[in-house]
């Protein structure tokens, strides 16, 4: 099959299951999703597994916009003047989701699926990589209950707050998650080195994004008197630049370009127009492609033998970031409301984790894992985005912030 007209088959498919969802009251990723479902291969053949084996470049371009818009929610002013409340919460409940899913897939995995693997060898590295799955939050779901009953609140504002910045975490968890990963699979022995490793990895890939960051913002300065059209020439140029480098220096991709974000935001004049454009012109488009591509690797066969897994990390992560909202929100004295309902907000998960899945097929180190790995998350995922917009609806009306309906 010509592998335009297979392109066309994907984006069409995509968009009118967004649409669908869109119209029932679900977020439109979750339609996204459900059409790479109906295209995978082991649901149909139609479209050839040759196909969906070389998609990495897509894959790739999208989560360099992704992990780029994630970094543009990093304002410094905002930082300062979101209080201390909200930066507590946000670490608390990303590190509390990380703890409580490590912890349960190393102490309980072997009973729950017993398997002849190793405990430091499979369930620790497993448990490690999901963990710092766990952190992100995909506040799309939020933000459409919030749009749809005119939510109004401390509650809406710290859930938001906090959903803006966990992604951070999560990536920088992740990097972390890798590098230690590897120690365990790798049965390499420990060494100060393994420390000094990611740390640098992760030194090296903040300077890749400033400088790149700090290259884009020169030159929007001096085209900014172009047209729309060069300003999105330049941005994919350079988040492929971005990209590129840092794998080619062996440092963290995703950190590069969510840091090149952060430096386009709080340095360059042109930030709103920017990133405005980004999400006129190509967010939409990004979606489509990454949302159906991903869930058109998922092996169902994998899927249906690591249900429990599946659930596993959908119950203790939910866990993680109430305890964690609870604690942050006492430890900085925020109000009862918010220690008790923010969490509930905080639950939709999707975008950026399947693309740390997704990256993690890229090592072959972790060949044995990476197929339970990915299915965990897009299994997951779903689960999310179909009960995050119920839960964070009733969060907001047991807050008093909605109208009761």
């Amino acid at each position: 099959m010509d592998p335009i007209l297979i392109i066309g088959i994907i984006l069409f498919t995509g968009f009118i299951a967004g649409e669908i969802c869109s119209r029932i009251g679900l977020p439109k990723v979750t339609g996204y999703i459900i059409a790479g479902l109906i295209l995978n291969l082991g649901l149909t053949q139609f479209i050839p597994e040759s196909f969906v084996d070389k998609t990495g470049l897509v894959t790739n371009i999208a989560l360099a916009f992704i992990t780029f818009s994630v970094g543009g929610t990093l304002i410094f002013s905002k930082i300062r003047t979101l209080g201390k409340s909200i930066i507590l919460i946000t670490l608390m409940e990303a590190e509390f989701a990380f703890i409580f899913v490590a912890a349960a897939f190393i102490l309980l995995g072997p009973a729950v699926i017993p398997s002849q693997h190793e405990l430091l060898v499979y369930f620790v590295p497993i448990g490690l990589l999901l963990a710092s799955m766990a952190s992100p939050t995909d506040p799309s779901a939020t933000l459409a209950v919030e749009h749809e009953y005119h939510a109004k609140g401390e509650v809406t504002s710290t859930i938001m707050g906090v959903a803006a910045f966990d992604d951070i975490l999560g990536i920088i968890n992740f990097s972390l998650a890798i590098a230690a990963a590897k120690i365990f699979i790798a049965s390499e022995p420990f060494v100060i080195q393994s420390v000094i490793d990611p740390i640098l990895r992760i030194a090296l890939s903040v300077l890749t994004g400033v400088v790149f960051g700090i290259m884009l913002n020169l030159l929007i300065k001096i085209t900014r008197k172009e047209t729309e059209g060069v300003l999105i020439t330049l941005i994919i140029g350079f988040l492929a630049l971005c990209y590129g480098v840092a794998g080619l220096m062996d440092s963290d991709e995703l950190l590069s370009t969510m840091v090149m974000g952060i430096a386009v935001v709080n340095f360059n004049v042109e930030k709103d127009k920017i990133f405005k454009i980004l999400e006129r012109y190509t967010e939409e488009l990004i979606f489509v492609l990454f949302f159906t591509l991903s869930a058109m690797h998922l092996n169902f066969s994998v899927l249906v033998s690591n249900y429990l897994f599946i659930l596993m990390f959908v119950f203790f992560r939910s866990a993680g970031k109430y305890f964690g909202t609870f604690a942050g929100g006492k430890i900085s004295k925020a109000s009862p409301a918010v220690q008790k309902y923010a969490a509930g907000g905080l639950v939709p998960q999707g975008g950026i984790v399947i693309g740390l899945a997704l990256i993690v097929q890229h090592y072959q180190v972790f060949a044995s894992v990476s197929d339970i790995i990915l299915n965990v998350v897009i299994g997951a995922t779903i689960i999310h985005e179909i009960i995050g917009p119920v839960i964070s609806k009733f969060a907001l009306l047991k807050a008093g912030e909605i109208s009761k309906t």
